[in-house]
């Protein structure tokens, strides 16, 4: 299973961004998977910001909530990160995750695989 994440750049504070991940080579339906977006900060651990759930439920990280939404496209097997009101302490690498489960999965050591990280930086 690869899994190809793209949309990251450089934003000034305030400003929005659209991250996405692709997954290829499944022999399993898209539509089965968890799919999660985590993070990683400069000296700092990964993080979780946003999963989905295949049925659609959504959970997100206190720090981005109300401003960044995870949806997915199940027709496209492709995931994304909407990110508005973008501020400084969101500058990290991006990953995108996948795991097959029907369930709500939280926990990085959990997810099977992973992208290849895509660089966000927000400057203030």
């Amino acid at each position: 299973v690869q899994l190809q994440a793209s949309g990251g750049g450089l934003v000034q504070a305030g400003g929005s961004l659209r991250l996405s991940c692709a997954v290829s080579g499944s022999t399993l339906r898209f539509s089965r998977y968890a799919m999660g977006w985590f993070r990683q900060a400069p000296g700092e651990q990964r993080e979780l910001v946003a999963t989905i759930t295949s049925g659609g439920s959504t959970n997100y990280a206190d720090s981005v909530k109300g401003r960044f939404t995870i949806s997915r496209d199940n027709a496209k097997n492709t995931v994304y990160l909407q990110m508005n009101s973008l501020k400084a302490e969101d500058t990290a690498v991006y990953y995108c995750a996948v795991k097959y489960s029907l369930g709500l999965v939280t926990r990085g050591e959990d997810y099977d695989y992973w992208g290849q990280g895509t660089l966000v930086t927000v400057s203030s």
